[in-house]
């Protein structure tokens, strides 16, 4: 299957709000737990004050999508780092969505002029996890504890990837 990368648009929002939302649903990889509309989406995500791009991957124009990628700002970061999302549709799974996602949100993020893109895995995502290292992003920190909504605790495992050489 050729995938095709592009854009997000605020007319993907519905679509890419219900992606999401089925990986909410199913549980166990997204630190989201509250489902999005498509407002809302496009607020976290396209269009409000934090987000800085999101590219979606598709089959052909006009098929549902079948991941999409987004890095946003993050306040507790500093302002050259962008904090990057995946969602891959879960079923069926198509090989190299993500891989053909990062591509482009890489090719964004310098043009953006980031330095560092910041990844936050629950550390119960063991695809999660293998897919970032795969993309070369390094274990840097680990939260301990982080509680969901049902008060269990989930550690997360911070990644980077230094998209300028020597930053630390």
């Amino acid at each position: 299957m050729t995938i095709r990368v592009r854009a997000a648009r605020p007319g993907d929002a519905a679509s890419l709000a219900q992606l999401i939302n089925q990986i909410i649903a199913l549980g166990g990889t997204t630190a989201h737990e509250t489902p999005f509309d498509a407002e809302t989406f496009a607020n976290a995500f396209l269009t409000g004050p934090d987000a800085l791009c999101c590219s979606v991957a598709e089959a052909a124009p006009g098929q549902p999508p079948l991941g999409f990628q987004s890095l946003s700002r993050n306040p507790d970061l500093a302002p050259e780092w962008g904090d990057i999302g995946t969602f891959a549709r879960p079923a069926p799974k198509v090989a190299g969505v993500g891989t053909a996602l990062f591509a482009a949100t890489r090719a964004a993020a310098q043009a953006l002029g980031l330095r560092t893109i910041f990844a936050v895995i629950r550390a119960d995502n063991s695809g999660g996890l293998a897919y970032y290292s795969r993309l070369g992003l390094v274990d840097w920190r680990t939260c301990p504890g982080v509680p969901l909504r049902d008060r269990t605790k989930v550690d997360r495992i911070v990644k980077l990837f230094h998209l300028a050489p020597g930053v630390s």
